[in-house]
């Protein structure tokens, strides 16, 4: 395996480290929001926020146990017996652990001059592993978080202290979590491209700058709606499992927990994009965009027609235009990154968790995170093979 600079093994763990810290942040600030509502007796609001943390926290450990569950026998050897650790699982600590796993392995690799292949694969397999859940548990109970506190904000027409906090918390772990699934996915190329400040930086406006437009139209028809919004959330997420369910995606190792991916993954593109199947997406997601778009056009005329329903000292009419222009923003560098930044690759056979520069052998012998390889695939398009394609006029080898 190619050495890596200690400056660059050492930036890694600092990001495990800030992106553990952030989703500490982020449950202590849901969690003092919670107190606070009841403390001032909205009960409602507080079981709403407590609903959404163990929905995804259930989900989340799910995940994790299943994966573990599937992963080769031995890989783990530093674990805890299986008896303790579906203990974890069942007390909500088995996100945790998998965080501190990771940075355990991450200063091992580190402190070593020379880091074995395995450590560092080993390393990669974890920190894969740990962005996956991370986006998850964004789009499962971050986002849905986002979205209700600011729902509660329009209704009541300010904010709290401890609403401020829970939305910049909000808005920076779901912005950590987009960043790091995009540099995530890039690790697992055949041949890493450079991954560049500019596609990063492009990558990650594009999203948030279409994520939270949606966010925020959202949160406005909850306010407005606050008995119906659960039924618009159920009738988008089951036609969004139903299209899901056709792209055929085999993601986990069994059928049942398939559906929980699949359930998952329809929660995330109530909100944003996320692709599930390989081939080209450009179709896929301009149905999708059309689909999103229309909702949240509705849902801000909805709002036009209600204005005199919220509380005023809000600039609603300054923040709809606002999202609009932040819409078209997105979309602009939307294409900008799709048309000169997104990276092609020459995926080989039975060869899909990057290039470590070893022989076949040995290096179907080191740890491969084949769940993130596959999404990786699916997100980044393959070359064509020119020298492998007959030139024109070619027949036989025969100009």
């Amino acid at each position: 395996m190619p050495w890596l600079p200690r400056a660059a093994l050492l930036w890694d763990l600092v990001l495990g480290f800030l992106g553990t810290a952030a989703f500490l942040v982020d449950l202590g600030a849901d969690l003092w929001a919670a107190g606070q509502y009841v403390l001032s007796g909205r009960y409602l609001w507080a079981a709403l926020v407590l609903a959404l943390l163990g929905l995804a926290s259930v989900a989340l450990q799910l995940f994790s146990w299943v994966w573990l569950r599937a992963d080769p026998v031995g890989l783990h050897a530093s674990q805890p017996p299986g008896r303790c650790l579906a203990l974890l699982h069942l007390l909500q600590l088995g996100y945790l652990y998998r965080c501190v796993q990771g940075l355990q392995q991450g200063l091992l690799v580190w402190q070593q001059e020379a880091p074995s292949d395995f450590d560092l694969a080993y390393a990669d397999f974890l920190t894969l592993d740990i962005s996956m859940l991370r986006l998850f548990e964004t789009f499962l109970e971050t986002t849905p978080q986002l979205t209700l506190v600011l729902a509660i904000v329009l209704q009541s027409g300010g904010a709290e202290s401890y609403q401020w906090v829970g939305i910049c918390t909000s808005f920076v772990g779901i912005s950590w979590a987009l960043l790091d699934y995009h540099r995530a996915l890039r690790t697992c190329l055949p041949s890493k491209p450079p991954l560049g400040p500019g596609s990063s930086v492009v990558y990650f406006l594009w999203n948030l700058l279409l994520l939270w437009p949606r966010v925020f139209v959202v949160a406005l028809f909850s306010a407005l709606f606050p008995h119906y919004v659960a039924l618009h959330f159920l009738g988008l997420w089951l036609v969004l499992l139903f299209w899901v369910w056709l792209q055929g995606t085999d993601f986990m190792p069994d059928s049942c927990s398939e559906w929980l991916y699949r359930a998952t993954v329809a929660t995330i593109l109530y909100f944003s994009w996320f692709n599930v199947a390989e081939g080209r997406t450009r179709g896929r997601a301009a149905i999708h965009l059309v689909f999103l778009l229309s909702d949240s056009v509705l849902m801000a005329v909805t709002w036009l027609t209600h204005i005199a329903w919220l509380p005023s000292g809000i600039p609603l009419q300054t923040l709809l235009p606002v999202g609009g222009v932040c819409v078209l923003l997105g979309l602009a560098l939307r294409l900008v990154y799709y048309r000169w930044l997104h990276p092609s690759c020459r995926w080989e056979p039975d060869r899909v968790d990057g290039t470590r520069g070893l022989g076949s052998l040995e290096w179907r012998q080191l740890p491969q995170n084949r769940r993130m390889a596959q999404l990786a695939q699916n997100f980044f398009p393959r070359v064509r093979d020119e020298a492998a394609l007959p030139q024109k006029g070619e027949v036989n080898g025969v100009l």
